[in-house]
């Protein structure tokens, strides 16, 4: 009896022994932060230091000894990037690599349609999943400031509150398959020109209420799961190690949990990235030993000069990060190139494009009213999904623009160049010599006269100073001579469609001289079956502009104050050359500028047409109990097609002590209606919506009076108001 009992005990002792040894942070179905904890308990300094920095160009290391695993990035967002060498820039040349180009993020925020995001969100995610990656970088969120700046395709237009609503369902979706979601470039990382050194001089309320809002929801409303710091300076301090943004604002007054990672070759200093809020410090080509948070900063730990407990919270903001993605045993294990991918491409694509122009309704294109239709234009042939940068993509296949259109129109369809653009797409953007250039032009005259109708497809490319990465683009008109080719093609041919593939806007000198324009942003692997789909009519267009298109570069408001406004100016500080750039006009970013100082635009914010006509009611306020409003109005489908309009709402101050806005988007929907269907566009508003920054205060201030809330179809059109009253 007795030997029995000391068995049981001694079998009991070792339960308990094994159980206060178990590796929690192997247990999938512990707590997130009981597996941080854990994991964090056991490893060495050194081990803590070698996950915050890369082993790779896109890797950071795991805890071998702790079967723990690297992490594993990729840049995105509009799909995963090819392969590359271990540790360089240089192309690995896997076969198994080519994916899926989804479109351009400017061509998702001009759905307006934040269920397009969630389908674009899951589909992009499963193809990084299925590639072994556990974060995408991206998507980006930065405001289009500077139409000139080489990355706004990348980024969702000019207004704060349409980028934010647009991003939290793509972040949703995304980390729902167990990918992370990197959001970038926190933040004013609003041009390519200067952007390593830089240094932003803003207002504090600009800060809180045009460049901070969409940043915030992506934190707090869809909980992303990490953020990279960007390139330029705020407070003349990097903001990769921005003790301000990255700790005051990000960490602790939003309580973000996850990890911030530095921009590729971002840091510059042991000691602020310590001490300013960076987790993860990512390069490439640099010896491993040789990263700002590797050995110097060990150092720095094992001599008290950095407190151990910021190198834990760094190394735990790693590992949750971990075990939300690498060791997540629900991440998904995705697909690349499946059919429904591949219809998610088409059908964001379709809901982006944008009808700026169409008149007597040359749009949809009939087929059988024409004999011979000229497409004209580089961009008829061109892959866009190379250049551009990082975001970059290899591609299992790309429908070109001209494909597409003779899928449906058949041998009708005839192809001349008309300019050139000095390919390859990684080539300047001054195309070739004149000689060429007039060359090609006269043939595509000489074409257009005997067509029935021209096709003319140009816009940018991905090419240096166009839609890329390091550089801005050097004017707001059109490369290539274009608008000469434009203008002399309407001269000789009236039945002339424009249509322009791009990521900002541009000039349209020519616009009174086509019938019809089609602005189509970057539309991925599916670019020519989409277009086709939309001038042929089989779908209807139904995109709006998330950004202003001004008649001249000199109506937006960041020329209105010479080199200071953009791109900036030298200062010499210690005999070191320093950038600076003033953002003098504030708030008035956008379409703020044009309709509080009535510059008219030649495309608003908001516009975008379609093949039906839609009649607004009259709009109604309803105030709650919970202090909230419903406005709500009707919208009738009055045409002879199905088709679907975006409903904006937009909120002005009508009496107020501080400058405000004429006013400000505050609400959007997407309303699908057949012929004759009416549907109510309802939204709801929130004293958020009604207040701005007090500088005075620091603090968000709705003044008590009245506002008037703006249904809209566009932002300059109008189409029904109502008051609303704070008490």
């Amino acid at each position: 009896m007795k030997r029995n009992l000391l068995v049981s005990a001694l079998l009991l002792l070792g339960f308990v022994s094994l159980k206060c040894n178990a590796q929690v942070y192997l247990d999938p179905n512990a707590p997130v932060e009981d597996r941080v904890k854990d994991a964090l308990s056991r490893m060495t300094v050194h081990e803590k230091v070698l996950i915050i920095h890369a082993q790779s160009g896109f890797t950071s290391a795991g805890v071998p000894r702790l079967g723990i695993r690297q992490l594993n990035m990729s840049d995105g967002p509009h799909g995963a990037r090819e392969e590359l060498d271990w540790n360089s820039w240089r192309p690995a040349r896997w076969t198994n690599d080519s994916i899926v180009a989804f479109p351009s993020l400017t061509c998702l925020a001009a759905t307006w349609n934040t269920d397009m995001s969630r389908i674009y969100g899951s589909a992009v995610s499963e193809e990084f999943a299925f590639r072994g990656k556990d974060m995408m970088l991206g998507p980006g969120v930065n405001i289009n400031r500077v139409p000139l700046n080489g990355r706004n395709f990348e980024y969702m237009g000019e207004d704060p509150y349409l980028a934010g609503e647009m991003v939290v369902p793509y972040i949703q979706a995304v980390q729902k398959n167990g990918v992370a979601t990197c959001i970038k470039h926190f933040f004013l990382n609003n041009q390519e020109m200067w952007r390593s050194d830089v240094n932003v001089n803003v207002s504090e309320r600009a800060v809180e209420e045009i460049y901070l809002p969409a940043f915030e929801a992506a934190v707090k409303r869809a909980g992303t799961w990490s953020i990279m710091g960007s390139y330029n300076k705020w407070l003349d301090r990097h903001c990769c190690q921005n003790d301000s943004s990255l700790n005051s604002i990000l960490k602790r007054r939003w309580g973000f949990d996850g990890v911030v990672v530095s921009d590729w070759g971002g840091t510059h200093s042991t000691e602020e990235a310590a001490f300013g809020g960076l987790d993860i410090e990512m390069g490439s080509a640099k010896s491993y030993n040789a990263y700002y948070l590797a050995d110097d900063f060990e150092q720095m730990v094992k001599e008290g000069k950095v407190p151990m407990s910021i190198l834990d919270d760094k190394a735990a903001r790693v590992l949750r990060t971990m075990f939300r993605t690498c060791m997540n045993p629900r991440k998904i294990i995705g697909n690349i190139g499946s059919e429904a991918h591949y219809d998610a491409c088409r059908n964001i694509g379709e809901e982006g494009i944008v009808l700026l122009k169409n008149e007597k309704s040359i749009l949809p294109l009939q087929a059988d009213n024409y004999r011979k239709i000229l497409v004209v234009g580089d961009n008829a042939t061109r892959n866009m999904s190379y250049g551009g940068g990082s975001s970059e993509l290899k591609t299992r296949f790309d429908i070109s623009p001209l494909d597409g259109l003779r899928k449906v129109y058949g041998d009708k369809i005839v192809y001349v160049q008309g300019y050139t653009t000095g390919r390859p797409a990684s080539g300047s953007a001054d195309g070739a010599g004149d000689d060429e250039q007039a060359r090609l032009k006269t043939e595509a005259l000489e074409a257009a006269k005997d067509a029935d109708l021209v096709i003319f497809i140009g816009g940018m490319n991905k090419s240096r100073h166009q839609d890329c990465e390091g550089t801005d683009r050097e004017g707001y008109e059109l490369n290539y001579g274009q608008n000469d080719l434009i203008t002399q093609l309407a001269k000789v041919q009236k039945n002339l469609i424009v249509v322009t593939f791009s990521g900002s806007p541009f000039a349209t000198p020519w616009i009174k001289d086509v019938r019809a324009m089609l602005h189509c942003w970057y539309l991925g692997s599916m670019s020519g079956e989409t277009l086709a789909n939309v001038i042929s009519g089989k779908v209807n267009p139904s995109g709006k502009l998330p950004v202003t298109f001004a008649k001249r570069q000199e109506d937006y408001p960041c020329f209105q104050y010479g080199p200071e406004g953009y791109p900036g100016i030298e200062k010499r500080v210690d005999d070191k050359v320093t950038h600076q750039v003033y953002y003098k006009e504030g708030i008035y970013v956008g379409y703020r500028h044009f309709n509080t100082n009535k510059v008219e635009p030649q495309f608003p914010f908001g516009f975008g047409l379609s093949y039906t006509t839609f009649r607004y009611g009259k709009a109604s306020a309803t105030a709650n109990a919970d202090g909230t409003w419903t406005v709500s109005v009707p919208v009738t489908n009055t045409g002879k097609v199905f088709g679907k309009e975006v409903v904006e709402l937009y909120i002005s101050d009508d009496e107020c002590s501080v400058d405000r806005p004429a006013k400000e988007l505050k609400g959007f929907t997407k309303l699908a209606l057949s012929p004759g269907e009416t549907k109510d566009a309802t939204f709801t508003v929130t004293r958020r919506d009604l207040s701005f920054f007090d500088e005075a205060t620091h603090a968000w201030k709705a003044e008590p009076g009245t506002f008037t809330a703006h249904v809209a179809a566009s932002e300059t059109d109008v189409r029904s108001t109502v008051t609303l009253e704070l008490r």
